[in-house]
Order: C-alpha cells, then structure tokens, then sequence
C-alpha cells in the first residue's frame, strides 16, 4: 500500500514542482518587461517632449535610488514582512506612480513640465530598482523550498526576463496610437510599463510563502546596510577593482538613454528617413539583449581562460567598440556598425557585470560576501551610472540640440562627437587598469 501510496503521489509532486517553475518563469518575464517598455526608449519620448536637456536626470535617478532603496527594502523582507507581499507592495506603488507619470504625458500634451512628471518618474522606480533584487531572492526561497537546486535551476528561469524585456521592447516598438505614433515615441510607454507593474503586483501576491526569517543576532544598522563591506578597501587590489569598477560603470545606462534619440533622429536626415533602422530604433537595440543572452554563455570559459584581469580589459575595450561603432554608423548603408554595436554589448555588459560579481564572490569570506555584493552594486549600478547618465547628460547636451521638422522634435547635431568621446572615455580607462590592477589569480581570499 505504502508503494502504490509513493508511486501515486510522485506524478501530483512533479505537476506541483513543475507548476513552481512555470510561476516563477512569469514572475520573471513580466519583472522584466516591465523595464524593457520605457528603459531604452524613454529618451525618444522626452526629446520629442521638449525635456531632451534633462535625459540624462531621468536615467541617473535609477542609479542614484539603487543607492539606498534596495537594502531599506532588503531589510523590511528580511525582518518585517514576506518577500513576495513586500515585492507586490513595491510593484503596486511603482505601477501607480508610472501609470500617473503616463497619464500626465497624455493630458499635457506637448506642454511636458519638468517639475511634474520627474517626481512622478522618480517615486516609480524608486520602488522598481530593488525589485530587481527582491525578485531573485523571492525565486530563491521558493526554488530552495520546493527542493531544487538554484544554481542549476535559476538561470533557465532567469533567461525569460530577458525574453520578456525583448517582448515589451518589440511591443512599445511596434505598437502603435490613434494618430499612428509608435509607442517608443510617447508616453504610452509608461502606461505598458505602469499596466504590466500592476498586474505583476496582483501576482506576486498569489507567489509561494517566503516567510521572514527572524535572526537571533542582532547585527549593526551598517551590517545591514552592507556598509561592512567597505572594510574591503583596505586591500589595495580590492580596492582599485572597486574604483574602476565605479569608472567602468560610468558607460553602462548611456546607450540606454541616448540610443534610441540617437537613432531615430535619422529620420530627419531625407537621406535615411526610411530606412528600417531609423523607423524602428528599438528593435534594431533589442539585438543588444538578445547579445547580452548569448554573452552570458562565454562567461564560465573566458574566467577559466584568461582570468579576471583580462575579462576586465576586454569588456572595457568592447565599450570602446560600442560607442565608437554608433559614432561611424548609419541606418543606411552604415546599418552593419549598428548591428555590429549591439552585438558587442553582450561582451561589454556581460563580462563586466556577471564577471565582477563572480570575482567579488570568490575573493571574499563568507562572512561579507553579500555585502560585498551590494558594494558592488553600489559602485557600479549606483554611483558609476549615476555619475555616467549626468556626465554625458552634459556631452550630448553641448553637441546635439532639439529641432522640430515636419511637426516632429528631433534630437539633431554632431552626434559623433559624443559617442567618440565616451568611446575615448572607455579606452583611457582600459590602459590605466592594464597598467594599474595587478592579476589577482595568485592572491589569497580578502579577509578581515
């Protein structure tokens, strides 16, 4: 009986497992897509929207809450409320406040005020950026409850954020309004971004329990925050990976920001006005995400191989490809350095950030090794890019200017100045950390 009980019950654990993974996978592609509506398209809106001098505030505001937000999130799921019900509450007050920040765009009209739809872009994604983290840690628990193996089981999963952040780029790209506008053009970006944040918040709250798990040490309101970490800086190596890391980190929201303006602002040149690439900007960028899958692939072989100080050098050198590429290319009979572009992002991307966070991992204790982490974060999702969306704020505002033509505001100017200096920008960096950071493949794990 004991046998036919364990046989019967095997299908009803598989069907339970594989209902886990598939949950899980939504969770994923819908946290995504809600980034890949507005993230590399919003740009085009806020130049035809008159505020082209401010893109640069706009992206470096997700760099300056990644700050802060993610560990006083991190610390309400760790000690006050389950994940999955503190992840819904973020995606719901983000959702609103992006919905709000559409449905002002709409009634303004071309009358955008700085002064108003800012605050109500900045509240959003004050409450989106730690839910990038807040999801992993929710796929996790649930993985880790459910018996399955998170090293092993997760990136499959994973994978589909980048489907889905693919999926509402194409949608933004291709979908279009009454007046036959597409949607990367207008605010409706922010009403598919703020429509699919509501919705993920109305699921994650149907998520498997991820309990809090109450700690009988009492840690330091630094250890909680992760500001341990920066004992790290007393190793001189350490610590100039970390800087670098934080210079290096400079580029990586910049083609974000200005790609699309960049490209669609060939639509006012006749010569390229039809071309496939200026008519359809985001999914001619989209090819960098399917790039940054792929890259993600080559990472176990190229750390095994050449180690991190060369990973490091060739990531640097592909962002030196990545601007200098935009800064030569056309969507005309130049297309193929576009593409060429979009393709080296997965290099530049990938084998600076997944390769940093697995160099962190391995040259740190067990004891700091989150911390560490988040400090790696900080520097380069939070100060870098901040530090790198205001800089070349100022670059692209100094050689580019806003034109109308034909009814429509264009982004116009010597473009190639500005994707040539932030390509000369990359280049310095890589010969100082050629010449400066020494190969770590000897050292000894970093210990206080």
């Amino acid at each position: 009986m004991g046998l036919f009980t364990t046989t019967l019950n095997r299908p009803l654990r598989n069907m339970k497992n594989k209902s886990v993974r598939l949950r899980l996978i939504v969770m994923n592609f819908l946290q995504f897509a809600i980034w890949g509506a507005y993230l590399t398209s919003m740009g085009n809106y806020l130049g035809k929207a008159g505020l082209a001098e401010n893109i640069g505030w706009f992206y470096s505001m997700q760099g300056i809450v990644s700050i802060f937000m993610p560990a006083l999130v991190g610390i309400i799921a760790d000690k006050i409320m389950p994940a999955q019900k503190v992840l819904s509450l973020c995606h719901g007050i983000a959702g609103v406040t992006m919905l709000a920040a559409g449905y002002y765009g709409m009634t303004a009209g071309s009358s955008v005020e700085f002064g108003i739809l800012f605050p109500l872009y900045s509240l959003s994604v004050a409450f989106f950026m730690p839910t990038i983290a807040l999801s992993n840690s929710v796929a996790y628990t649930i993985l880790e409850d459910n018996g399955y193996d998170t090293v092993k089981d997760f990136p499959p999963i994973r994978v589909f954020g980048t489907i889905g952040f693919i999926c509402s780029m194409l949608f933004v790209n291709f979908m279009r309004d009454g007046q036959g506008v597409q949607f990367q053009a207008t605010y409706n970006q922010f009403l598919t971004s703020g429509a699919l944040g509501v919705l993920l918040m109305l699921y994650a709250f149907t998520l498997p329990n991820c309990p809090v798990k109450a700690s009988k040490e009492k840690g330091s309101l630094a250890e909680a925050l992760g500001l341990k970490a920066f004992t790290l800086f007393k190793d001189r190596n350490m610590a100039i990976f970390f800087i670098f890391s934080m210079m290096l980190g400079v580029a990586l929201q910049i083609t974000n920001g200005y790609a699309n303006p960049f490209i669609t602002s060939f639509k006012a040149i006749p010569e390229f006005a039809g071309t496939f690439g200026a008519e359809n900007a985001n999914a001619l960028i989209s090819i960098s995400q399917v790039s940054e899958t792929l890259g993600i692939l080559l990472i176990p072989f190229v750390m095994k191989r050449f180690g991190i100080k060369k990973v490091m050098l060739i990531a640097m050198i592909a962002w030196v490809f990545r601007f200098g590429l935009f800064g030569a290319g056309n969507p005309g009979s130049g297309v193929w350095m576009f593409i060429l572009s979009m393709i080296v992002y997965g290099v530049a991307f990938d084998f600076f950030n997944i390769s940093g966070s697995l160099f962190v991992n391995e040259k740190t204790t067990e004891d700091i090794r989150s911390s560490a982490q988040g400090l790696f974060m900080l520097m380069t999702n939070g100060i870098g890019a901040s530090i790198g969306m205001i800089g070349a704020q100022a670059v692209v505002n100094h050689f580019t200017y806003a034109e109308e033509i034909g009814g429509v505001i264009y982004t116009v100017g010597n473009w190639s100045a500005a994707w040539y200096i932030f390509a000369g920008y990359a280049l310095v960096i890589a010969v100082l950390f050629a010449i400066v950071f020494k190969d770590p493949s000897k050292e000894k794990i970093v210990r206080q």
